[in-house]
């Protein structure tokens, strides 16, 4: 391992929208193009494809035009193919200065889908790159098929390249495209390539198809690639391709090299991508996914605790995280003790046990217990010196016919003071919600949190009458709370956890 600094190119935005159902409008691939070179500082993005559509073309405009005037245009590529003038004059038009080039990397490839013989398309690369360099448009090359390249037609991968190393290319981009490849074949073909052309830049593409991609590119950057490609969340075409998060996270505790990343960003730009893409992040997903720096086991927590027994480099505040504690059928004091902790609750030994068994309840049940719910928990157990409701719904109707919209009139009470209210929405809990902020902000001149995220889970078995637990997520005052309800009815369980919220924040409106 010889590389301190290894170099970023991310294509979100290209390699990425090929995962099935993705398609990003052209105002959303800017906002993330954005994030990704001011907020993330990749070094480089992949933004489209030269050709795809008039569409297409103008989110490429559009971006080089930021790029443009926030001095970054040097850091906007877009895959183009051999095809004479057409994929270079398609990026010029659209503002951009470089072009990623899509070449042969197999025999296969170059004989079976071509049609033409190594000389032929080494001639007609040649053609591209000299038209690139009288455009001023700068050059990478992609080898496509490399992986199988490499497996059955070395001697043509060594053609191509021993063509090209003398031209203007910058980078020899090499993907394993159908993701076929293992960390011990990356390290024996990286050291083959690495040993031939000692002064190239090499970058690794690599697919997820066996799990195996964030490995692969691991191997790579060891064996001295200097570049990686990832996506954001791993998007992809189908298994997709290598995190940015996870890579970023395994280069700098693994190989200990320099990166450009902000690490405190990624969860944030993860988000805006899986808002954008409409694909979830999986809560067990490294680094990004709501559960990584969640301890379920009491022992975890007690080890915690004590002397930070359960904790790794990955600390959850390198990522702008925090750590957390479950609560459910696995927890033990500790967990428990945690989560009152970050609440500012004390409870006794007794009072501990009792509202843990509480808990344990809850979990058997399957229901999600928050750190949120925790008062409600204690006050339910114990029953004694816990502040009093501030908040009470009183009664509410919400009134719903076909082709008109619902309507809710409510009255609430806030610290005794009783008020009435109406209102229209697009669903029955949207017009709830707009009669109670109708409150806080015509009568009681009060701010009022954000909803971010809303999920509905029903138990397994798929009867009519099962319980629905609505999880509502609230950004306040720079927090993040989560609020739990549970019901037969959507919006009834909807509206406990949006009351649960209002008398969590009415402290805030005390002090």
């Amino acid at each position: 391992m010889e590389n301190s600094f290894i170099e970023f190119m991310d294509t979100t935005l290209r390699d990425g929208e090929q995962t099935s159902g993705v398609s990003f409008m052209p105002h959303e691939k800017l906002v993330i193009a954005r994030a990704l070179l001011t907020d993330l500082n990749v070094d480089r993005i992949e933004v489209a494809s030269a050709r795809v559509s008039a569409g297409e073309q103008e989110a490429v405009r559009r971006i080089c035009r930021w790029a443009h005037m926030a001095s970054k245009l040097d850091s906007i590529e877009v895959l183009g193919f051999v095809d004479g003038h057409v994929s270079v004059d398609w990026i010029k038009e659209a503002g951009g200065r470089n072009i990623n080039l899509l070449c042969k990397g197999s025999l296969r490839h170059c004989q079976g889908q071509l049609k033409k013989t190594p000389e032929e398309h080494i001639a007609d690369i040649l053609e591209v790159i000299a038209y690139a360099d009288s455009q001023g448009v700068g050059v990478n090359v992609y080898l496509e098929d490399w992986s199988n390249g490499m497996k059955s037609s070395p001697e043509y991968v060594f053609q191509i390249v021993d063509a090209l190393k003398e031209t203007s290319v910058r980078r020899f981009m090499l993907p394993d495209t159908l993701g076929i490849l293992n960390p011990l074949d990356i390290l024996n073909y990286m050291a083959i390539m690495m040993e031939r052309y000692p002064d190239l830049h090499f970058d690794i593409h690599a697919h997820n198809d066996y799990d195996l991609a964030v490995a692969n590119e691991l191997a790579a950057a060891y064996a001295g690639c200097k570049g990686v490609h990832t996506s954001i969340n791993g998007l992809g075409e189908r298994a997709g391709n290598a995190s940015l998060a996870s890579m970023q996270a395994v280069l700098k505790d693994q190989l200990n090299v320099e990166t450009h990343i902000d690490e405190t960003r990624l969860n944030e730009v993860s988000r805006l991508v899986e808002g954008c893409s409409g694909i979830p992040i999986p809560p067990n997903k490294p680094v990004v996914g709501d559960s990584v720096f969640t301890q379920v086991a009491g022992v975890h927590a007690d080890g915690d605790k004590k002397a930070d027994l359960y904790q790794n480099a990955l600390m959850p505040e390198r990522f702008g995280r925090k750590r957390e504690y479950a609560l459910g059928k696995n927890s033990g004091k500790a967990n428990i003790l945690k989560n009152l902790e970050a609440l500012g609750m004390e409870l006794d030994a007794e009072q501990a046990k009792r509202v843990t068994d509480r808990i344990i309840e809850l979990g058997d049940k399957k229901e999600l217990v928050t750190q949120e719910d925790l008062p409600y928990i204690v006050n339910d157990v114990l029953k004694h010196t816990m502040p009093e409701e501030h908040v009470k719904l009183l009664s509410y109707v919400v009134t719903t016919a076909y082709g008109l919209k619902p309507i809710t009139s409510l009255r609430l009470e806030v610290n005794g003071e009783v008020y009435e209210e109406s209102a229209q929405g697009d669903g029955q809990f949207d017009s709830f919600m707009r009669a109670i902020r109708h409150i806080y902000r015509d009568k009681l001149d009060r701010k009022f949190p954000w909803l971010t995220n809303y999920v509905v889970s029903i138990p397994p078995g798929g009867r009519t009458d099962a319980l629905v637990q609505t999880v509502i997520t609230w950004s306040w005052n720079d927090r993040v709370l989560r609020t739990r309800g549970l019901d037969a009815d959507q919006t009834e369980a909807a509206i406990k956890a949006s009351i649960k919220m209002l008398n969590l924040i009415e402290k805030d409106f005390k002090n």
